[in-house]
């Protein structure tokens, strides 16, 4: 079933009060609300849903409102629901004709309206952010006619992985699990498990590594008995079978990787999706997280990143600028000499020099998505959950720069009214 989307009635209640009664109407909040098209949200978002029967879903404009303030002010699902709450322009923003009490949603809503949406339907809010900036002359349409390229990685919220800590908590999920679904085991190893991982930390941490060893193999032989005891005990039971397959799966890697070891490892339990990814920089050697599925090389995504830009901001890409990175780069026939690269000598015009220096201003962009805009930590499961926090997280930091702009030109239309006053007065 589609959803009954917000308009705008115009009613009064006797007794309630109006929002756009009691709040600033000039707050550039306000200001922004009007300036998006949600009739534009609503239907890229209303194609997802059916006419079938069934329980209506919540107003386009109240979940994608949600999920924009989310992001523009760096707020947990828990913490933006008390903040709406209280909040008359975050109502205001999401559609609210008057003040509400109580929350018209769920928290888990907001889960389950990503997961459905998904990050094909969210580009539309890049989109949308985009074509509000053109009607409000925050940029002009031949700026999207050049751009830079950069790759960074985002973290995802799992524990520094060690390999103790992944052999212990594979045999803590293990033993739950079993204790669950009232599988019985000879041994939990609860006691003498957490014991050996204490050892170890204080062993690798007084630098005594040969007992740290010890302890390591202790807790790999506590992991391979309770998956041993586990097989048994199941064997022969397909329902058993089933739900034990992706758990002792993923605690068979972990007992049998190698810290050496090339390939694919896992660096998290709950999150397997999760890579090593090393990008050089000496405050951070080492970050777990996802930059793209497969971690390839920085010149390798031009193939598949340039058709996709050119389909979301409805232009075409006449200069592509990207660091030394992207040498040896895969992008289309089209666009082979588009692509300029920092320390490029050949095929430079004055002009293209000046835009190669300022090719490193997305670097303090890429810090404000990581520090503002919940990038640097990503608590959505799964590579799907990877993509949709990517992309609300630049829909957010779009946004947040349109609302300091409309901040801005409001400041400046009251600052040119105080001016005519005062020369009225003279």
């Amino acid at each position: 079933m589609r959803p009954r989307e917000r308009q705008e009635t115009g009613e009064q209640d006797l007794f309630r009060s109006r929002l756009d009664r009691i709040i600033d109407l000039t707050h550039a909040l306000v200001k922004l609300s009007r300036a998006i098209d949600w009739r534009f949200l609503e239907v890229q978002f209303g194609s997802i849903y059916s006419d079938g029967p069934g329980c209506p879903p919540l107003p386009t404009r109240l979940m994608a409102g949600l999920a924009l303030l989310k992001h523009m002010y760096d707020l947990s699902d828990e913490a933006l629901c008390d903040r709406w709450i209280e909040n008359p322009y975050f109502q205001f923003f999401c559609g609210e004709e008057f003040f509400q009490h109580r929350l018209p949603f769920d928290r888990s809503s907001l889960t389950r309206w990503r997961q459905r949406m998904g990050e094909a339907k969210l580009t539309a809010l890049i989109q949308e952010s985009l074509s509000v900036a053109t009607r409000t002359e925050a940029m002009k349409p031949k700026d999207l006619a050049r751009v830079v390229v950069d790759t960074t990685v985002q973290p995802k919220a799992v524990m520094f992985p060690t390999d103790a800590k992944l052999l212990n908590r594979a045999r803590e999920r293990l033993v739950r699990l079993a204790a669950h679904v009232g599988v019985e085991l000879r041994q939990s190893y609860a006691r003498v498990g957490k014991l050996a991982l204490i050892k170890h930390q204080r062993y690798a941490h007084a630098h005594q590594f040969k007992r740290a060893n010890r302890s390591l193999r202790r807790l790999k032989t506590y992991l391979g008995r309770v998956i041993r005891d586990i097989g048994r005990r199941i064997d022969g039971d397909p329902e058993l079978e089933e739900i034990f397959a992706r758990p002792l799966s993923l605690s068979r890697r972990v007992l049998a990787q190698d810290q050496r070891q090339r390939g694919p490892k896992v660096y998290s339990l709950h999150a397997p999706e999760v890579e090593c990814i090393g990008k050089g920089k000496a405050h951070r050697p080492y970050e777990f997280g996802v930059a793209l599925p497969g971690n390839p090389y920085d010149g390798h995504t031009l193939a598949t990143v340039i058709p996709a830009m050119e389909d979301m901001i409805g232009n075409t890409i006449e200069r592509l600028l990207a660091d030394a990175g992207y040498r040896g780069h895969n992008a289309p026939t089209d666009y082979k000499f588009r692509v300029y690269t920092s320390g490029q000598k050949r095929r430079l015009t004055p002009q293209i020099k000046r835009e190669l220096r300022r090719r490193a201003a997305i670097e303090p962009v890429i810090g404000h998505l990581k520090a503002e805009h919940r990038m640097g930590r990503n608590y959505l499961a799964h590579h799907a959950g990877d993509a949709v926090n990517a992309v609300l997280a630049a829909a957010g930091y779009n946004f947040h720069l349109l609302l300091k702009w409309l901040e801005l030109l409001l400041s400046r239309f009251l600052a040119a009214q105080k001016a005519a006053a005062a020369l009225q007065w003279v």
